[in-house]
């Protein structure tokens, strides 16, 4: 999706110096603030923004998905490949 949204001068010298921050390309950085608000929503507001979306045709790859759980009897590949070293 092209769109290009107008920023007010704060907005895009707030955007300017983050990007100067994080030595990255002002729109590398809009996407990466984009990408950390999506998580953040996703962990203390799951949900709420999903319940307000007009789009579901990329609901697997959106940012406000909350992070998969591991089940409770499912252990994490790390933890077994530890206990085969022993």
């Amino acid at each position: 999706m092209a769109y290009t949204p107008e920023l007010s001068y704060r907005g895009s010298a707030t955007l300017r110096r983050l990007a100067w921050f994080r030595r990255k390309p002002m729109t590398k950085t809009l996407e990466a603030l984009l990408e950390a608000t999506g998580r953040t929503m996703a962990e203390i507001r799951s949900g709420e923004v999903c319940a307000k979306c007009k789009d579901d045709s990329t609901c697997e790859e959106c940012a406000f998905q909350p992070p998969a759980k591991n089940e409770p009897n499912e252990i994490p590949a790390s933890k077994t490949e530890h206990n085969h070293r022993q």
